[in-house]
């Protein structure tokens, strides 16, 4: 057989397993909003890496280019992100996350608790996931691994923000900027307490 592309044989399923596991979150967003009236998350933007990029990602973690390294090693083949509203949600999905059958959690990381010391904030997740298909080690039922990241509204403002600084070259006032970020970094994270004190004050009100 010749592999198209870096995920050979195995690229059809990616989708497949990202949309259902899609769907599994959406309908726990929807049965929230009907419980409580509050959603779970604001945006959810789902992805399969491409095959060039998960190539390139490859070699330039010096690994070999072949479906073992894209699926086992590298890990994010499938990725989601979930932008929520409050701090609160972050952490209901991931328990919810923890509670699904057939997942486990192969690495997990709390960037909103502890953040980075240059301000950021998110929870990262590495989930591997049974499914009904056979994966690149020939084991049926397979597992694969989605990559989940999870970020108020505020603090993916400020991560898209970071993130043009540190791959535009040559940036002026860097120190500067750094600096700032971070403070604005602070100052984010006060607004998401603030915001979920409120949250839950009305919440309680209407009990």
């Amino acid at each position: 057989m010749v592999m198209s592309t870096i995920y050979g044989y195995y690229e059809a399923n990616l989708q497949r397993i990202l949309d259902d596991f899609c769907e599994q979150i959406k309908v726990a967003n929807q049965a929230a909003k009907a419980e409580t009236g509050f959603k779970l998350y604001e945006h959810l933007i789902a992805r399969v890496k491409s095959p060039e990029s998960m190539a390139d990602k490859c070699l330039r973690k010096g690994l070999p280019v072949t479906t073992q390294s894209a699926l086992k090693e590298i890990r994010d083949a499938i990725g989601i992100r979930i932008i929520c509203g409050f701090v609160d949600d972050i952490y209901k999905l991931v328990d919810l996350m923890k509670g699904m059958v057939g997942v486990r959690i192969f690495k997990e990381k709390d960037f909103v608790f502890n953040a980075k010391s240059n301000g950021y904030r998110s929870y990262h997740l590495i989930l591997e996931v049974e499914t009904p298909f056979e994966d690149c080690l020939g084991q049926t039922p397979g597992t694969y691994f989605i990559e989940v990241q999870l970020r108020t509204i505020a603090m993916d403002s400020w991560a898209s923000l970071e993130h043009q600084m540190k791959y535009k070259h040559e940036v002026k006032n860097a120190e500067l900027i750094t600096r700032e970020l971070k403070r604005c970094a602070d100052e984010l994270a006060s607004c998401d307490l603030s915001m979920q004190t409120i949250r839950n004050l009305i919440a309680e009100s209407g009990e």
